[in-house]
């Protein structure tokens, strides 16, 4: 893998943890029960997505 490549894999990887964390912090504020339960779909999403990239590496 060429640096460059491991250099966009290594962006993807903090773009997603940026994701997941603002999902998981939006989920533990919302009161409705359908946002709170969409927010954390949206935060299991990034991390399956967090861990293949990783994966990748």
């Amino acid at each position: 893998m060429s640096p460059k490549e491991l250099l966009y894999i290594e962006d993807a990887l903090g773009h997603s943890q940026f994701l997941m964390t603002q999902c998981r912090t939006a989920a533990d504020q919302l009161s409705d029960p359908a946002l709170r339960s969409q927010a954390q779909q949206l935060a299991n999403t990034n991390q399956k997505l967090f861990n293949q990239f990783l994966n990748l590496m």
